[in-house]
């Protein structure tokens, strides 16, 4: 009989398998083989710069994902009061925080997105807000903005700081997820101009619930005081159409100041001015 012909095997580190190694199975590798300490510092090195890309590929594409799914803001809250030092008259539209959350964080979640804010005082008073968006393999963005106290209206120094925190936010939460905003005008497809159109009835129970989720949502007394102060139409609107309601509000508002208040130990209940 003939002599068995030995095939060589193929050798783990030829080229040709290259391709199907990973830095991490480099590492591995190189620890097997008694590499130098020097060597495998820099494949970890080479691993983390691998990790770090292909973690912001994904956010990448999460992001891209969630964007093609979020639907514009409708901006359905309204300021409108008259300054009592100047007499002028401000009014617009804006979208409140939770309305932008009750539209992102489903769709966020579902493509493994998640954000936080993180804030800091300036010495002369200013404030400046961050937002971190983040993906669950790792990956992270950030966008800053910063303004003055929001001196407008009424405010105290508590709320104006409140209002600030809350502006800012908003839009730094719209910036880093590129989000548009749209005004309340679903009534305009029917085809009438807009002084035809019946203005939309006033439901104080609907408002009064949205406005009762606001307040068990705040997360500070800085929140809830935004939150408050920025209802203050709708809150005169509940407050002439049904008293008794308006009442269970400010018994909401108190019992999560209260709340609040014990959490943050050292703020006493007489250096809160809502």
């Amino acid at each position: 009989m003939g002599e068995l012909t030995k095939i060589p095997q193929e050798d783990a580190a030829t080229p040709a398998s290259f391709g199907a190694i990973t830095p991490m199975g480099m590492i591995s590798q190189a620890v097997a083989n008694g590499a130098s300490i020097e060597t495998v510092e820099r494949l970890i090195a080479l691993h983390e710069r691998w990790e770090s890309g292909r973690a912001r590929k994904a956010f990448d594409a999460a992001i891209s994902a969630a964007r093609a799914e979020i639907k514009p803001i409708v901006k359905g809250s309204t300021v409108d009061y008259v300054s009592k030092k100047t007499s002028d008259r401000t009014n617009y539209s804006y979208e409140t925080l939770d309305a932008i959350a009750r539209e992102v964080d489903p769709i966020l979640a579902q493509h493994g997105l998640s954000y936080r804010f993180r804030s800091q005082q300036g010495d002369r008073g200013g404030l400046a807000v961050t937002c971190i968006v983040a993906h669950c393999d790792g990956y992270s963005e950030e966008t800053t903005l910063s303004g003055p106290p929001d001196q407008s209206g009424n405010k105290n120094a508590y709320q104006a700081i409140g209002s600030a925190a809350t502006y800012l936010q908003r839009y730094t939460l719209k910036l880093a997820l590129g989000l548009s905003a749209a005004k309340d005008d679903d009534a305009q497809g029917a085809g009438r101009a807009a002084e035809d159109r019946e203005p939309p009835r006033f439901d104080p129970r609907a408002a009064a619930g949205r406005i009762r989720r606001s307040l068990e949502r705040a997360a500070s007394l800085d929140d809830l005081g935004a939150v408050w102060m920025h209802e203050t139409p709708v809150l005169k609107d509940i407050k002439a159409a049904e008293p008794g309601l308006y009442s269970e509000l400010e018994r909401s508002k108190d019992a999560r100041k209260l709340t609040l208040t014990r959490a943050a130990s050292d703020i006493g209940d007489d250096e809160i001015p809502y």
